[in-house]
């Protein structure tokens, strides 16, 4: 059989905008999913097509509500019972990869409850990006290819031709993904320590490092209510920067994240689409696409070739 014969390409509903990009960089369309709903919420995903003995790759972010993990979870178990031959899931942004230990008496662990409720469904491969906690991969059993933004990023970092550039990380779990995007770009490093009394709340954040007169870029895996980000610039500008952006591979954007950022010091903040962005409601967000690369692995991954190039950071 041909590639496009043997391959099969199907996508959550809320994730389609994304996995139509990816299906035609890959060259091919996604397949046809009837959704029945029932009046009390419930639904079922059936698979329009046969994919006996082909590679099924679903697409799908997990971000709430449930139900996408949920439909998500239900495709997987339909690809396998219709005897396709491997299911492979491509989740541009994991959902509950906050959730990577336990920090607290009688927490859950979610994000490994998630790898195994997407192993017990019958997936044979899993595909994401920018997982917020790197040992996440050790979750599951099965093939794992984390793939990065950077290569994204680094990129336009480049087309903007800054001079003084510095690369700052909000926290210190960044530290490590700051340092190296500033290897690439041989530019410096700074680092904002914060303090937090409850989630989403930032009670006090202090620089490590300087950066008077220079152009900064933050680096962070995701934008939530902004919150940390808008914090961290003010700063960065108190302490001198001439200009701060921010860069964060999933746009969560709960809350006031819109407002916040719009009423920033941000110049602009850059994203990815894992996450769909609403349009119109702030003029800072510009937002670079992340199917390419989804699609140049998806396509190697078929091909069972090397994907190593595809790993700057």
């Amino acid at each position: 059989m041909s590639e496009k014969q043997s391959t099969y390409l199907f996508t959550t509903r809320t994730s389609k905008e994304l996995a139509e990009k990816i299906a035609s960089h890959y060259g091919q369309s996604l397949g046809a999913i009837n959704i029945l709903n029932f009046s009390d919420g419930e639904f079922e995903p059936i698979l329009e097509q046969s994919v006996r003995g082909g590679r099924v790759f679903l697409i799908g972010s997990t971000f709430p509500p449930a139900d996408n993990l949920l439909e998500l979870l239900l495709m997987i178990d339909a690809s396998k019972r219709a005897s396709a031959k491997s299911v492979t899931v491509v989740i541009p942004y994991y959902g509950l990869a906050r959730q990577d230990r336990k920090d607290k008496p009688r927490a859950p662990i979610g994000a490994k409850l998630v790898a195994n409720l997407l192993t017990a469904a019958g997936a044979t491969r899993i595909m994401t990006m920018d997982l917020h906690a790197d040992q996440i991969q050790g979750f599951f059993e099965i093939p794992v290819d984390h793939l990065y933004a950077s290569s994204i990023f680094i990129d336009y970092i480049k087309s903007l031709n800054l001079d003084n550039l510095t690369i700052a990380s909000p926290d210190m779990g960044g530290a490590k993904r700051a340092r190296n995007y500033a290897g690439y770009l041989s530019a410096e490093v700074v680092i904002a320590y914060k303090e937090r009394k409850k989630a989403n709340v930032v009670e006090e954040m202090f620089l490590i490092g300087d950066v008077k007169d220079r152009n900064v870029v933050l680096i962070d895996d995701m934008i939530d209510t902004a919150g940390t980000l808008c914090k961290a610039a003010d700063i960065l500008m108190e302490k001198g920067a001439k200009t701060v952006r921010a860069m964060a591979t999933h746009p969560v954007l709960s809350g006031k994240a819109y407002e916040n950022i719009q009423k920033s010091q941000l110049l602009e903040v850059i994203v990815t689409d894992t996450i769909p962005v609403k349009a119109g409601l702030s003029s800072k967000i510009k937002v670079l696409s992340c199917a390419p690369l989804f699609a140049d692995v998806m396509r190697s991954v078929h091909k069972h070739q090397s994907i190593s190039d595809k790993f700057i950071i």
